[in-house]
């Protein structure tokens, strides 16, 4: 039953998205990637006409689709704040090792007299 499969992987999706006992970042992303690519193959192989089982187990999994679509947007900017938290560091650095290079110049005094 490919609906039933779909649910499980969604189902399993939110558990690694929910999951805090990843080491590494990367590696919570690589398997969110594989399981939505899975689903993505299951969606397209999905037609009617359903049971009333898979009716139930669809409106099921729409509810769950939901939640990850919440949990990916939640992943998303704890990436983005990540992102900004780094190039506030890299400009706070580059100040550092070079607190000349932006100086202004627009307040010169310029002596006309020769």
């Amino acid at each position: 039953m490919v609906i039933q499969t779909f649910h499980d992987l969604t189902t399993e999706l939110i558990n690694v998205l929910e999951d805090q006992a990843f080491a590494e970042r990367d590696d919570k992303i690589e398997r969110v990637i594989q399981l939505i690519d899975q689903r993505d193959e299951l969606l397209s192989q999905i037609k009617p006409p359903f049971t009333g089982v898979e009716q139930q187990l669809g409106r099921a999994t729409m509810l769950l689709n939901q939640q990850v679509d919440r949990l990916l947007m939640l992943q998303k900017q704890e990436i983005q704040r990540d992102i900004q938290e780094i190039n506030k560091k890299k400009q706070s650095s580059n100040k550092y090792t070079n607190p000349y290079e932006n100086l202004s110049i627009d307040g010169m005094f310029y002596d006309k007299r020769n």
